[in-house]
């Protein structure tokens, strides 16, 4: 075995040598026969950064909007032509619905009843005041399910206990940001701030949520992280309950019966735009993603029949909408595969068609090694070697450049980029493979030459 190892070693250093030297004595035709590689590899690590980028992007979207969630909207302005009736000329009276309450939540659960979770949520615009500090922040009426629906953590303190959430206890618990403005050398769990109105006692901390511009905008996520949330009987009963008939609601219920016309277009518009709905929103969450759609359209047939058959209200299934993007982003990794692909085949036929110009420009060469001693597995090697030589230059050049591309992308187009380590494999491997197929026949070729006939070539 040594002595195998020891006569065949200095063979194949050899032959690795004279390869060598004949890439660098042709440097730009190495360089020009390796571009198709060069491009090739740099596509596919492009390509594969800017899908895992995508991948990611959406995972978070999902992680933020929930798994398995369907939600329920109130429209709070509805547009309704005004006709005139052909007898009386009066106009058609607007349909009454109750609006999204509680009464919607606790119907739905009552027919849909394996349901993993359901979150009411209240959202009232408000500020916050501290030590003479003003800030303007959303309150929202939750309940605990919400934290679970939505994967949210506490960095510090309690969530609410029962007792809170059934008596409307003047608690909350506030997003990280509120703590960086208005607690940056104090423990805030335990110490009042001032939340509209009223005064609300601090019990937990949110941990920060990152979101980034582009779930903001295409999910219409706000920043968690300047909320403030309590109880949901605490938001009824403290601040605002839309179910509750007021004075002004009585008022203009008797207008409308009475067929009395508004004396201005604007307090007519003021009034259609009134939000008359108890909860600003309502999730509901289901264990299989399966039944998702069929569990929606329930839902929807439930609330149109409770509203008395207004659509006052929209359905929303964020989960489903973001796993067809996803299918999207990956039918068009698919294309872009496919591309980069063809620029690596493309680049290796290209290897091969040099490789075997240059067999015919070196027959005098091959015919001059075979005629002192060379076998014709040493003419085999010194031409693959000159391939897997170019492949592999041209495919570490092109990992710096598929690097530097997505680097360019995720800076110049705002879009998330991940270079995986894999994909750096995969595409350096493709293209010392690339090398190594398409070298075989020119190597074989330039073997197989007649070391008498090559010696006569001109």
């Amino acid at each position: 075995m040594k002595f195998i190892l020891k006569f065949i070693a200095p063979r194949v250093l050899a032959n690795l040598y004279i390869a060598i030297n004949a890439v660098f004595a042709n440097k730009m035709r190495s360089l020009l026969t390796a571009l198709g590689i060069i491009f090739g590899v740099a596509a596919v690590i492009a390509m594969l950064a800017i899908g895992n980028g995508a991948q990611q992007e959406i995972l978070n979207q999902i992680k933020l909007v929930g798994v398995n969630n369907i939600v329920i909207k109130p429209i709070i302005e509805q547009k309704e032509e005004k006709l005139n009736e052909q007898a009386g000329g009066q106009k058609d009276k607007k349909k009454f619905s109750p609006g999204l309450t509680i009464r919607d939540m606790k119907g739905i659960v009552e027919v849909i009843p394996d349901l993993a979770r359901v979150s009411p949520e209240i959202i009232l615009n408000t500020n916050v005041i501290r030590n003479g500090i003003r800030r303007s922040a959303k309150l929202v009426g939750v309940e605990p399910s919400y934290f679970d629906i939505y994967n949210f953590q506490l960095s510090e303190g309690l969530m609410f206990n029962e007792e809170q959430l059934k008596i409307g206890a003047p608690v909350c618990i506030i997003g990280s940001s509120l703590k960086s403005k208005f607690f940056t050398t104090e423990d805030p769990i335990g110490k009042s701030i001032k939340v509209g109105p009223h005064w609300l006692t601090i019990i937990g901390v949110m941990r920060e949520r990152i979101v980034s511009e582009n779930s903001i905008s295409k999910l219409g996520i706000r920043d968690f992280n300047m909320d403030v949330y309590a109880p949901l009987q605490s938001v009824l009963i403290r601040y605002e309950n839309r179910d509750l008939v007021t004075t002004e609601s009585i008022r203009l219920a008797a207008m409308r019966s009475r067929g009395m016309v508004f004396s201005s277009e604007s307090e007519e518009s003021e009034a259609e735009k009134k939000n008359y709905h108890q909860l600003d929103r309502l999730v509901i969450q289901v264990h299989e993603t399966e039944k998702m759609q069929t569990t929606a359209e329930i839902v929807s047939r439930l609330l149109t029949r409770r509203h008395y058959e207004v659509v006052d209200f929209e359905i929303e299934i964020p989960e489903l909408l973001l796993k067809q993007q996803q299918r999207t982003n990956d039918i068009f990794n698919y294309v872009l595969g496919a591309i980069a692909g063809i620029s690596l085949l493309v680049g290796g036929i290209g290897i091969m068609n040099i490789m075997l110009a240059s067999v015919l420009e070196r027959i005098k060469e091959i015919g001059l090694r075979l005629s002192i001693g060379a076998q014709k597995s040493d003419i085999v090697q010194q031409f693959l070697f000159e391939a897997v030589m170019i492949s592999v230059s041209g495919g570490l050049i092109g990992v710096v450049l598929g690097i530097s591309m997505a680097s360019i992308v995720s800076a110049v187009a705002d879009i998330p980029t991940i270079v995986s380590f894999s994909s750096i494999l995969l595409s350096f491997g493709v293209a010392a493979t690339v090398g190594l197929v398409f070298g075989i026949a020119p190597a074989r070729r330039a073997a197989t030459q007649d070391p008498i006939a090559s010696l006569r070539y001109e």
